[in-house]
């Protein structure tokens, strides 16, 4: 693989940052420092996936008749069902017991509540009512997922179970549970349940940087991008199917950056534990910004400024007033609400301060950009109150999602328990709207 030059990481950060989410999903793969239940090799890793991938979906998989086990997971919580679809139909028997496979990932479920709880205790209990082994793609499960959380309900490829639970240490399990305590959707569901994940292994973040790279070099480590060069050069085995996102978090990397990250990691707690906070109190504006802009870490960017203490800045006022014009701008458009876009308007803006107002250094744009933030998000009272540029184009982000749920519920693949969940946050959705904070 060859190595990055010192722009690449910024460049690779604007084309994920444009990537559907849903592919982020795939690109993104989880960490922790849980043992991992056994350690393996990449060959052994690769020729297993190999057997597990992903099978074309057969319309005559009956879930009701799949192998399946009932139990509480939780002492005061309903039932949870766990299944394995389609097992006799797509061979999974010929090599495998149904009972020993659904007792496996009751026991990674149960402790990844449980874990759960002890980082977030303050989370109510993920209503989880059925996890599904799925051995098929389709619009619910994308070939290009780890796994899916839709309403009350976890799907996950066998093939993910491997790595999860062999390197990964079920960090799927536990970020997939946090989404079931999620009110509504959109991209700051990701972003919170992969603060989740950061605390546990700071190879996380690395792998996930569009999320995190600019807070993390603004305000602890300013020479992150030449970091994320590093981590990204290492040259990775061709021709396994092991992604190279497992490959490079196998990989031996500099212990005392890891270091550095981690304490870094540990010093964003209250920004980590802010973006929660917003995620949970206004979830439909959380939702909304994270569409109407496409940055993905709007919400963190925003718990920093407010927590943390701004980076200092040199620059003349007449020129950070040109560039907050050009941010305002941007954070004003409505082109990826209205016309389907999606343009990240974060990257967008620092392009143009370094073109129009010739500002070349990474630092000052980072800096300015935190500025802006901190003066368009966070009042005088120093609370943030999650501005939106036009209330109508809200009005219609919302309605266009309450569409989008009725949809969901008359889907054929989803099952009962799953369409009784989207109803129910169907519900949830106020019929009228409160802009301001």
């Amino acid at each position: 693989m060859a190595t990055f030059q010192n722009s690449d990481a910024e460049a690779l950060m604007k084309l994920f940052c444009n990537f559907p989410v849903a592919i982020v999903a795939f690109l993104v793969l989880l960490t922790s420092t849980v043992q991992a239940e056994e350690s393996i090799g990449l060959g052994e890793l690769s020729r297993l996936i190999q057997l597990h991938l992903p099978k074309k979906y057969q319309a005559d998989v009956d879930l009701a008749a799949a192998p399946s086990k009932k139990i509480k997971l939780l002492l005061d919580g309903e039932e949870t069902v766990f299944t394995i679809p389609g097992f006799a139909i797509f061979g999974c028997g010929e090599c495998h017991k149904a009972g020993p496979l659904l007792d496996r990932s009751i026991d990674r479920v149960r402790k990844s509540l449980d874990r759960l709880s002890s980082i977030q205790p303050s989370l109510p209990p993920p209503p989880l009512k059925q996890f599904i082994i799925q051995s098929w793609a389709d619009e619910w499960l994308r070939p290009g997922q780890f796994a899916h959380t839709t309403f009350d309900t976890i799907r996950i490829f066998p093939s993910a179970i491997l790595v999860d639970s062999r390197v990964y240490g079920n960090a799927t399990h536990l970020h997939e549970s946090l989404h079931l305590t999620q009110s509504f959707l959109g991209v700051a569901n990701e972003l919170e349940a992969y603060c989740l994940n950061i605390r546990s292994d700071p190879r996380f973040l690395m792998l996930n940087f569009p999320y995190f790279a600019d807070t993390v070099a603004a305000f602890f480590i300013p020479e992150f991008s030449a970091i994320l060069d590093r981590f990204y050069s290492r040259a990775i085995k061709k021709g396994l199917t092991v992604p190279q996102e497992v490959q490079w978090f196998l990989m031996p990397f500099e212990e005392e950056t890891l270091k550095q990250v981690a304490t870094a990691i540990e010093n964003l707690e209250p920004v980590l534990q802010e973006v929660s906070r917003l995620n949970r109190e206004y979830p439909l504006k959380s939702a909304y910004l994270g569409e109407q802009t496409r940055a993905n870490s709007l919400l963190l960017d925003i718990a920093a400024v407010k927590i943390l203490p701004l980076p200092p800045l040199d620059l003349d006022s007449s020129v950070l007033k040109e560039a907050f014009t050009i941010l305002n701008i941007q954070f004003n458009k409505l082109d990826n609400t209205r016309l389907g876009y999606r343009i990240d308007r974060k990257r967008e803006a620092i392009m143009l301060m370094t073109y129009l107002l010739r500002l070349k250094d990474s630092t000052t744009r980072l800096n300015i950009y935190f500025r802006f933030l901190k003066q368009r998000f966070i009042g005088e009272d120093g609370k943030v109150n999650l501005v939106v540029p036009e209330e109508k184009d809200f009005q219609m982000f919302v309605e266009e999602k309450r569409r989008e749920l009725e949809k969901m519920v008359n889907s054929p693949k989803l099952t009962s328990v799953e369409k009784a969940g989207a109803l129910r946050m169907l519900k949830s959705i106020p019929s009228t709207l409160i802009v301001g904070n």
